[in-house]
C-alpha cells in the first residue's frame, strides 16, 4: 500500500470498527419475553451485531451482513429429540474462534454443538483486544454465509464425497443440558452434526470402515509403515469441492480419514471432509477488505471465477503435499468432468434453496445458484491450474521401513521415480512391492523431494538427459545408500544429497551435489502438521 493512503486507511478503518465489540445478548429479538418450555421453534437471527451503517459498508464491505441480521424461524434445540435416549456432554472443544462441545447418544455416537458465530479474541495477542483492530477482525465473521453449510450436504452427496449433515438450532435461554458450559450457548444460533471420529462413528458414510481417525494420528501412521496408505484420488475430488465451493479453510485438522482393509493387509485410508464453515465466503466488497484480501491470498471470494488457485489452497498446503505427491494430471482432469456431470442444475438448485432460510434465499439464492453453475463450467481449468500448482514441487516420501527408490531420467519430458520396499523381499527379487510410481515432466516440475526417513533405504539415480527436474535426496536416520550414474547438460547439478556427512554408503556421480552436513537437520521431517 502507498504510504500516502495509510492515515487515512486507517482512519477510516478506526472510525468503522469504533463499537465497543459485542455479541447480540440473545438470538431472540424478542428476547425480553420468556419463550415459553413447549416452544418447539423461535425467530432469530444469527448475528445481527454484524450491522453496520454506510461508513461501516464501505470499508468493511457488506459481506453477509444481511444474512446474518435477517430473521428467520429455527427449531429449538431439544437434546431428547436428537437421538434415542437423547444426548449427554462429553467434552468443550472448538478452535481459536468457535465455542463448541461433543456430546454422544446411548450408542456411544459423538455430536458436535457449535456456535455458527465466531469470536477472534484468542486469535490476537492480549494487547490488540481492546482495540478497533479486535472489532475489525471480529467483524471479518460476517464475510462467512451463516447458513452456507446447510447447502453442502447435497452437493457433497451428488460429487461422491463423504459428509456430514449439519442442521441449525436455537439454544432457549435456560437450556443447562449441554454440561458444565452450557451459559456459553444459552441464547445462541447452533449447529449440530454427527461427528465421524473414531471407531464407535462408523456408519453412514463411512459404513464399511474398519478404522475412523483423525488427520494427526493418520499420518504418522503412514509413514511408519508401508501398510497404510492415502487415497490421493479421492482426496483430489474432496478438494475440487473445496474450491468449488469457494472454502479456503481445509488445513489437515479439518479431515478425518476411514481406513478400509485392502489385499495383503493393507490399509487405504479415504478423506472425510469437516467443518464448512467457510464456504461461500464473500470478503473484498469493501475498501479496507479489499486490501486486506490483496495481502492476505487466503481470503478469496466467492463468485462465478476463481480468483486465485494458490489462495484457496493456502491452509491445505500441508495436507495437500501429503497426499496427491502421486496424483496424475490426467486423474485431476477426469474427475472435475465426472464432478460436471454429477453438479446437475436440478442438484444445485435444490441444495440452495434446502440449505437457505427461506428469507435469506430470496435475496442470497440465485446468486449463489448462478455463481455455482459459472465455476462448474470451469471446473476443469481449475483443476488443471490445481494440478500444476501442486506439481511444481513433489514431496515422495517413504516410511521408517526399509524402501529402494528408483529415479530413472529417461528423456527430456520423462523422469520415473518408483519407490519398492525392501521389507521380505520374495525369493528371487530384487526388491518387494511397488509403493509408488510417477513420470515428471520438468516442464511441470521443478523439484521432486526424496525422502527416506527411517530405516536403512537405497536411493538409485540413472539416465542421461538434457532437461530434468532437481531430484532432492534426504537420507534421513540410519546408514543409507546413494548411487547417482545420471548426468544432465547443463552447469548445475540436478541431483543433490542431504544427509549426515558420516555413517552412509555415498557413491557420488558427476551430476551429484553433495550437501551433507556435521548436524542432523536434513533429519527433519514434519509427520502431522505440528513442525509448521
Amino acid at each position: 500500500m502507498n504510504y500516502r493512503y495509510a492515515l487515512p486507511f486507517l482512519l477510516l478503518s478506526a472510525s468503522a470498527c469504533n463499537r465497543k465489540p459485542f455479541f447480540q445478548p440473545d438470538g431472540r429479538l424478542a428476547h425480553t419475553s420468556a419463550l415459553p418450555p413447549t416452544a418447539d421453534s423461535a425467530l432469530v437471527t444469527a448475528g445481527r451485531h454484524y450491522q453496520r451503517g454506510p461508513l461501516g459498508r464501505f470499508v468493511l464491505g457488506p459481506h453477509y451482513r444481511r444474512a446474518w441480521a435477517e430473521p428467520v424461524t429455527l427449531p429449538v434445540l431439544r437434546l431428547e429429540q436428537l437421538a434415542p435416549g437423547g444426548l449427554k456432554f462429553v467434552k468443550m472443544g472448538g478452535g481459536f474462534q468457535t465455542t463448541s462441545l461433543t456430546m454422544s447418544d446411548s450408542a456411544g455416537r459423538s455430536y458436535a454443538v457449535r456456535t455458527i458465530d465466531k469470536n477472534p479474541e484468542k486469535t490476537l495477542p492480549k494487547v490488540l483486544r481492546e482495540t478497533f483492530i479486535y472489532g475489525a477482525v471480529r467483524d471479518a465473521t460476517s464475510a462467512a454465509m451463516p447458513y452456507g453449510a446447510f447447502v453442502v450436504p447435497p452437493l457433497a452427496e451428488a460429487a461422491g464425497v463423504p459428509h456430514t449433515s449439519p442442521r441449525p438450532y436455537y439454544v432457549r435461554p435456560d437450556e443447562t443440558g449441554l454440561g458444565p458450559a452450557s451459559e456459553r450457548f444459552q441464547g445462541r444460533v447452533v449447529m449440530v452434526e454427527r461427528k465421524y471420529e473414531g471407531r464407535q462413528n462408523i456408519d453412514g458414510p463411512v459404513a464399511g470402515a474398519r478404522d475412523l481417525n483423525e488427520s494427526e494420528e493418520v499420518l504418522p501412521d503412514r509413514y511408519k509403515n508401508q501398510r497404510d496408505q492415502l487415497d490421493g484420488t479421492a482426496f483430489v475430488r474432496a478438494r475440487l469441492l473445496d474450491m468449488w465451493l469457494g472454502d479456503w479453510d481445509r488445513h489437515e485438522g479439518q479431515w478425518s480419514w476411514a481406513g478400509y482393509a485392502q489385499p495383503d493387509r493393507q490399509q487405504l485410508w479415504k478423506p472425510v471432509p469437516q467443518d464448512r464453515d467457510q464456504v461461500f465466503f464473500r470478503f473484498d466488497d469493501g475498501w479496507a477488505s479489499w486490501v486486506i484480501s490483496k495481502v492476505v491470498a487466503k481470503f478469496r471470494t466467492f463468485g462465478p471465477d476463481y480468483e486465485s488457485v494458490a489462495g484457496y489452497t493456502r491452509n491445505a498446503s500441508f495436507i495437500d503435499s501429503r497426499v496427491l505427491p502421486a496424483v496424475p494430471r490426467a486423474t485431476y482432469l477426469a474427475t472435475a468432468r465426472e464432478l460436471q456431470q454429477r453438479l446437475t442444475n436440478e442438484v444445485i438448485e435444490q441444495a440452495v434453496r434446502q440449505g437457505l432460510p427461506p428469507a435469506v434465499y430470496a435475496y442470497e439464492g440465485p446468486r449463489m445458484i448462478a455463481a455455482l453453475q459459472a465455476r462448474r463450467t470451469r471446473l476443469p481449468q481449475l483443476a488443471d491450474k490445481f494440478y500444476r500448482l501442486q506439481a511444481k514441487e513433489v514431496l515422495v516420501a517413504g516410511t521408517n521401513e526399509q524402501e529402494r527408490f528408483v529415479v530413472e531420467r529417461l528423456s527430456d519430458t520423462a523422469t520415473v521415480v518408483s519407490v519398492y520396499s525392501l521389507e521380505k523381499v520374495p525369493a528371487g527379487q530384487a526388491q518387494g512391492r511397488l509403493l509408488y510410481h510417477r513420470s515428471f515432466d520438468p516442464r511441470e516440475t521443478e523439484t521432486v523431494r526424496l525422502y527416506g526417513l527411517e530405516g536403512k533405504d537405497e536411493f538409485l539415480v540413472s539416465g542421461k538427459v538434457r532437461r530434468s527436474p532437481f531430484i532432492d535426496i534426504y537420507g534421513g536416520p540410519h546408514e543409507d545408500l546413494v548411487r547417482d550414474s545420471s548426468r544432465v547438460a547443463g552447469l548445475r547439478k540436478r541431483t543433490r544429497f542431504f544427509d549426515t556427512a558420516r555413517n552412509n554408503d555415498f557413491r557420488p556421480g558427476p551430476e551429484t551435489k553433495d550437501k551433507t552436513a556435521h548436524n542432523v537437520l536434513s533429519h527433519a521431517f514434519d509427520r502431522d502438521g505440528s513442525g509448521r
